[in-house]
């Protein structure tokens, strides 16, 4: 098993920045993928970005350009680092885990994903 929690959402000012922390904990010897999606009310959850255990990426191409992610597996944790955002980016950002090491494309699946965190709340003002 594998648990999850996400940190560093709030409120910013379009054009800001903001830091997502993925802390996770349980079996962490297993080489997950790992990745974040986002939701916003009444829209469907969707694809944000995804890193496998050796450092490959790939992002949804509403953020490519604007959004990184990282994780040091030392440290058991992912970190989302957002910039330039816009009011569209306000969602319910969560983290999630998946077994290592599928394709990328299949990190953009919801269901290719096996653990969940809570999520947090990003809120981008105009």
């Amino acid at each position: 098993q594998v648990q999850l929690v996400e940190s560093g959402g709030g409120l910013v000012q379009a054009g800001g920045s903001l830091r997502l922390s993925c802390a996770t904990s349980g079996r962490t010897s297993t080489r997950y993928s790992m990745g974040w999606f986002r939701q916003a009310p009444g829209k469907e959850r969707e694809f944000v970005a995804a890193i496998t255990w050796s450092g490959l990426t790939y992002y949804g191409g509403s953020v490519k350009g604007r959004f990184t992610i990282s994780r040091d597996n030392a440290k058991n944790a992912v970190y989302l680092q957002m910039n330039s955002l816009k009011p569209e980016d306000t969602a319910v950002y969560y983290c999630a885990a998946a077994p290592n090491s599928r394709d990328l494309m299949s990190l953009t699946t919801r269901g290719t994903y096996d653990y969940w965190g809570q999520g947090t709340q990003v809120t981008v003002s105009s």
